[in-house]
This record gives structure tokens, C-alpha cells and sequence, in this order.
């Protein structure tokens, strides 16, 4: 009987695949089957998980089976990452016609990319006072002793290592190692590696334009290659999301996410007001968010469906340049830099409510100004070197936690709803990725803003 379950829901998803395929064939519209994969995902999951149960053995491996493609999309995609970035900062230096504005284009995706980290703590504090979401609130909820035990172990091997340490571990030791991913910092030592090949082009660019014109061609054949690569992955995209949220919603326990929903509430709180941070940014640099949320909501959806920023990275970048008309070389810089530094989901506002939560169990004022501070200050420097992928914030968040000397057991009890809080966290990383690079191309000069102004392409994704 078993067996026939897996095979009746294998059977169904495939079903719904061959359904989507058909679609783009008959050339609808690539954004409207990307929304549809994500409903008909939401709808396959809950209609799963209401007939067999989150537990049961045969859900559990249809689900598995089912997942070829959504992990297998997800592979795809995360083998880019890695070149990507590293080819994505370079060009970000060979597209620039002048140098002048280099450094201040870095400092600007830097500030949005900080400064937005900052406010995001400061709202995740700011929430938690709201929903009065205190500590002893959750005692009644034994956290995992092996989880705790895990996170401890991390932890004690995070805070082994000195701050001059930890700045140390964020440069490139060996390059191909950081390209296979090697260490939790490995993303931040690719950013840092091109952004010195970067450099060097320059110099060369102005001690010998011959060889520097040869370099460029052949980073601008590569770029062009990746491109087509990303392209074709990114034609996939509805399918993968569809198996993704099967996957999420079918297995989800609403009895733990009933059970921790006032966390879920608190943070989805905090993550919208976030968002809420980020039109008025907009607003104030004179962009319709209208259009620009019409425009860069398949990046956000893959982002909430995915939960990996690096995952979403070739989608960011096209849509910056082709559909937001954002100049490329900046393009590049804000969506690498936002894989890495400044996250405001994972690397803001979780670890500060992690934090504040944390604090209210010894009987520290979450309010007081100097707690604010502190917390503030200390989630915005630990932002560096957030990994772009899964574990991210559970990484800032053991560093502010560490650093503040709090305890891990409210850690530890949440992490069983990690999923879907991290769907959200993800989506917001992207956005502010995004808006980095959209803000920094409009004060700098570099945006199109005819290319902005343009109503969507029909499918701006699919190949010619």
C-alpha cells in the first residue's frame, strides 16, 4: 500500500510538471507559470499533507522523488554561484568606463547594503517588544538537547577565533578551495579575490590598454557564456518551485508551527516592515514601486520558495540590468556583495530577535538605549561574511549570540521552524540586494531610466 501512495503522488506531480511544460510551450507568459508553479506547489503540499499526515513514510519518499527536480534546479543554479560571482565582480571592473566613480559606487552599495542591515535589527527589536515575545515565554517548550548540543559546538569553534581572526578568515587562502566552497567564509573570500583582480585590471588598464583590452574581451566571452548558461537554468525555474514548496508545505508540521506561532508572526512582522523600509526608499529617490515590484517579483518568488540568496544570484543580475535598466558593472557589485555582507533578513532581523528573545530570560530592558546599541552595532558588523546559502543565519546568529555571551536554548527550540521563517528571510535578502544596486545606479548616473520606465518584457527569462 505504500508503495501505491508514492506512486499516486509521484505520479500527480508529474502530471502538474507535464501541465507547466505545456504553458510555456503554447508561449505563456514566464512570470504567470512561475505563479502558477508556486500555487499549484502550495495547493499539491496541503492537499498531501491533509490526506497522509506530515509523518507518514510514503509522503515522505514521494516527496523525495519529487525533489529530483526541485534539488536538482537547486544544484544547478548553486553551481553557477561560485563563477558567477567571480566573473559577475570582475566584469563589474571592465564595464566601467571611468574610474572616477568607482569608489564611490563601492561605498554606496556598501551604505544601502549596511545601513538597511542596521534598521532591520533595530525592527527586530522593536517587534519583539511589540508581541511581548519574551524568553520564559517558551519554556514550556523543551529545545532539542542534540540540536543544543550542535549549536553549542559550533558556537565554541566560532568564538575560539579572536576578531583579528575572523577578519583574517574572510580573505582567499586558496582560491580553488573558496570556489568549491570549502569554508563557511568562502563566499566572502571570492568577493574579496575579485574585487583585488578587479583592481589589478585597472592598473594594467592604464599601464598597458592593449593587454587590458585582451583581458576584458576574454572576461566579456566568459561573461557571455555564463549568461546563456544561467539562461537555460533559469527556463527551469517554474518546475523547481513547484517541487520546492511541495516539498515545504507537504512535510511541515502544523502542530510545531502552531505551537511557535507567535515566533513565525514576530518575525514575518519584522520582515515586512523591512520590506515596508524599502519602498520608502524608493518613494524617496523618486521610483515607482509599483513598477519596480512588478518588475523583480520572480526573484523574490524563487528567493521565498528556494531559501538560498546564492541560488537566486544569475536571476537578481538579469533582472537588475534588463529589467530595472541598472547599469551592469554596478548590477554585479550589489548582488555579489549581497550574497556576503548584509543580509537583512538572515544577518538583521533574525539574529536581533534571536538576541532581544534571548536577553528578556536575564531580565535585560530590550528598550534601554544601551542594549540597542550594542545589539545594533554588533549584527551590523557580524552581517560580514554571511553565507548566501543554507546556514547563513543560523552563522550570524551564533556570532551574536556568542558576542553578547547569551544563551542558545531559545536557538535551539525555533530552529524546528527554521523553514518557514527562512523563506521570508531569503526573499528579503534579495530585495535589498536588489534595491542596493537600483539606488546606487541612480546616484551615480548609471541607470536607464527608459529601460526602467518600460512595462515588462512578456518573458524577459526564456532564451531567443
Amino acid at each position: 500500500m505504500s508503495i501505491t501512495i508514492t506512486i499516486i503522488i509521484v505520479s500527480a506531480a508529474i502530471l502538474i510538471l507535464f501541465g507547466l511544460a505545456a504553458l510555456q510551450k503554447k508561449g505563456v507568459s514566464f512570470n504567470r507559470i512561475v505563479l502558477l508553479g508556486l500555487a499549484l506547489g502550495i495547493t499539491f503540499g496541503i492537499v498531501t499533507q491533509i490526506i497522509w499526515g506530515t509523518k507518514n513514510q510514503s509522503v515522505l519518499q514521494a516527496v523525495d522523488w519529487i525533489n529530483i527536480v526541485g534539488n536538482g534546479y537547486l544544484a544547478l543554479l548553486q553551481v553557477l554561484v561560485a563563477p558567477l560571482i567571480l566573473i559577475s565582480i570582475i566584469a563589474a571592473f571592465t564595464k566601467l568606463n571611468t574610474n572616477k566613480n568607482f569608489l564611490k559606487i563601492t561605498l554606496n552599495v556598501l551604505l544601502v547594503l549596511l545601513g538597511t542591515t542596521a534598521i532591520a535589527a533595530l525592527i527586530g527589536i522593536l517587534s519583539v517588544s511589540l508581541f511581548h515575545l519574551k524568553g520564559t515565554s517558551f519554556i514550556n517548550h523543551a529545545a532539542n538537547s542534540d540540536t543544543l548540543a550542535v549549536l553549542n559546538q559550533k558556537q565554541s569553534t566560532l568564538t575560539e577565533q579572536t576578531v583579528p581572526q575572523k577578519i583574517v578568515s574572510f580573505l582567499p587562502k586558496n582560491i580553488f578551495a573558496d570556489l568549491s566552497a570549502s569554508r563557511v567564509t568562502s563566499t566572502i573570500a571570492i568577493v574579496i579575490f575579485s574585487f583585488f583582480v578587479g583592481l589589478a585590471y585597472l592598473q594594467l588598464r592604464k599601464e598597458n590598454t592593449k593587454l587590458a583590452n585582451s583581458f576584458a574581451y576574454g572576461i566579456d566571452v566568459i561573461d557571455g557564456i555564463i549568461t546563456k548558461l544561467v539562461r537555460i537554468i533559469i527556463s527551469l525555474t517554474p518546475y523547481g518551485i513547484f517541487s520546492l514548496m511541495t516539498k515545504t508545505v507537504a512535510i511541515s508540521s502544523l502542530k510545531t508551527i502552531t505551537s511557535l506561532g507567535i515566533f513565525i508572526i514576530t518575525v514575518y512582522f519584522a520582515l515586512v516592515l523591512v520590506l515596508v523600509v524599502h519602498t520608502v526608499l524608493l518613494i524617496l529617490n523618486h521610483i515607482n514601486p509599483i513598477i519596480y515590484y512588478q518588475k523583480v517579483w520572480p526573484a523574490l518568488i524563487f528567493a521565498f520558495t528556494s531559501r538560498s540568496s546564492a541560488g537566486v544570484l544569475p536571476l537578481n543580475i538579469d533582472i537588475q540590468k534588463n529589467q530595472l535598466g541598472v547599469n551592469p558593472g554596478i548590477a554585479d557589485f550589489s548582488a555579489s556583495f549581497g550574497l556576503s555582507i548584509g543580509q537583512n533578513g538572515c544577518a538583521g532581523v533574525y539574529p536581533a530577535i534571536l538576541a532581544a528573545i534571548s536577553a528578556t530570560l536575564s531580565g535585560t530592558n530590550i528598550l534601554s538605549l544601551q542594549f540597542v546599541i550594542t545589539l545594533v552595532a554588533v549584527v551590523t558588523v557580524a552581517s560580514f561574511g554571511v553565507a548566501g546559502s543554507g546556514g547563513g543565519a543560523t552563522f550570524a546568529s551564533l556570532i551574536v549570540l556568542g558576542t553578547l555571551n547569551l544563551p542558545l536554548s531559545i536557538m535551539a527550540l525555533v530552529i524546528a521552524v527554521d523553514p518557514i521563517v527562512d523563506m521570508g528571510r531569503t526573499l528579503v535578502n534579495v530585495n535589498d540586494s536588489i534595491i542596493a544596486g537600483l539606488l546606487t545606479a541612480k546616484h551615480n548616473h548609471l541607470l536607464d531610466t527608459k529601460v526602467l520606465a518600460e512595462s515588462q518584457s512578456k518573458s524577459p527569462l526564456i532564451i531567443d
